[in-house]
């Protein structure tokens, strides 16, 4: 279950890669979480702070293709404060306890996925993103006369 960047990820899964990529990236477009913006149209602050977006290719355990993508926010870590940044997923520590006490009282678990969670998440600021390369070249054909 080793992760790769989207180069290596779609040089060994070939289509299957692609069709990853472009799955990831369609559920942005659709959740209307991403909007582009012309460089020249934004100011040196903006263009300054703004974040490279990171994509890497798995392969799940069940053989399924995956493609997840993530901000590079190293840039963001100098100017935010680290609990402003940190993403609202729950605890590893949180979690074991929680497990632990539905073990100790026997009770029936269940796992989903909730996909994108993420993009349901409330945010209060806005964020650019740099999207670059093979991944640019995704979203253009998500929606031609948009991106």
């Amino acid at each position: 279950m080793r992760q790769m960047s989207v180069k290596a990820g779609l040089r060994k899964f070939g289509q299957k890669g692609n069709d990853a990529v472009s799955k990831e990236l369609q559920q942005l477009h659709d959740r209307k979480a991403m909007v582009p913006v012309r460089k020249e149209n934004m100011n040196a602050e903006d263009r300054k702070r703004a974040l490279r977006y990171l994509m890497f290719i798995k392969e799940k355990r069940d053989g399924a293709i995956k493609a997840q993508g993530c901000a590079d926010d190293r840039p963001q870590q100098q100017y935010t404060d680290k609990g402003d940044a940190s993403s609202p997923t729950v605890s590893l520590e949180a979690m074991m306890l929680s497990c632990c006490i539905d073990a100790k009282e026997g009770q029936y678990i269940v796992i989903t996925d909730i996909p994108g969670a993420f993009l349901h998440a409330d945010m209060d600021e806005r964020v650019h993103m740099i999207m670059e390369g093979t991944i640019a070249e995704h979203v253009a054909k998500l929606e031609p006369a948009m991106y």
